[in-house]
């Protein structure tokens, strides 16, 4: 697989997601406050939530219904009632370009 362009970098808003979905893997693209984006997948691990319907806090993506926040950094669930991680993937930033492939899981 190839990185796919998801969005401009121009169109993300900072300290909120977004929900793309590539090659049917759904992922929350995230530009924190540090101005770096972000590629978790979307599904809060505890319930069939989208956490691109979250809040934003420094790097970390908190699901909306039950309170689980996530790293967008490592994918790991920093508080319950989520136990189980997400999927965090390489963003690759060409211009105002951001691509990411769904096969390359981010090195943590």
């Amino acid at each position: 697989m190839t990185a796919t362009r998801v969005c401009a970098l121009s169109e993300l808003e900072q300290d909120s997601a977004i929900r793309v979905e590539v090659e049917g893997v759904a992922m929350a693209v995230v530009l924190d406050s540090a101005g770096e984006v972000h590629a978790i997948g979307d599904v809060c691990t505890h319930g069939d939530i989208s956490l691109a319907e979250g809040f934003v806090d420094g790097d970390t993506l908190e699901c909306w219904a039950h309170g689980s926040a996530f790293s967008l950094r490592t994918g790991q669930p920093l508080n319950l009632p989520a136990y189980e991680p997400v999927p965090v993937f390489a963003v690759t930033i060409d211009g105002d370009d951001v691509l990411i492939d769904p096969a390359v899981k981010k090195a943590v």
